[in-house]
């Protein structure tokens, strides 16, 4: 699934635009790589890190949703990683 599609699903941004423009401007890690492509493929089991409404966000892909569902929908697809730490 695209990066774009994938943020936009999982209710983590309001518009697919917004995933585009923050996936343009480099703020995106996939796998520990800098993603500067909005088709770039995101799988289970991948893991994103990114800022995010001021802080930073890391994300463990559960599940790749196949629609922009209710909230607790698109939160099971992913696991925040830097809660679960701490």
């Amino acid at each position: 699934m695209r990066i774009d599609k994938f943020l936009f699903f999982v209710r983590l941004v309001k518009t697919r635009g917004l995933a585009q423009h923050l996936v343009a401007d480099g703020h995106i890690r996939l796998d520990g790589r800098v993603v500067d492509r909005a088709h770039a493929e995101v799988r289970a089991g991948s893991v994103l890190a990114f800022p995010l409404h001021g802080r930073v966000r890391v994300l463990k892909v559960e599940a790749l949703p196949s629609r922009r569902g209710p909230a607790p929908e698109a939160q099971a697809c992913y696991t925040d990683l830097l809660s679960a730490a701490g």
